[in-house]
């Protein structure tokens, strides 16, 4: 996983990107594996890192990133 150490967020931010993350996770065909949800929270936490706060838009975001990176 990538380095958010230095990563902070408010309780309301972090509600944005749980509901995000459930969002996107079930939208993708079962059985999801760990490397897809990882790869998804990943991007939802570098683009709220960014100042993104719309859970429709970090979503988006996660699952398009996933389409185009490499496969496993």
């Amino acid at each position: 996983m990538l380095d958010f150490s230095n990563a902070s967020f408010t309780p309301e931010t972090i509600g944005i990107m749980k509901t995000a993350l459930d969002t996107a996770v079930a939208s993708l065909p079962a059985p999801v594996s760990s490397a897809h949800v990882r790869s998804i929270a990943e991007t939802i936490l570098r683009t709220a890192k960014e100042g993104e706060r719309d859970p429709a838009v970090l979503e988006r975001m996660a699952l398009m990133e996933l389409q185009i990176s490499p496969r496993d």
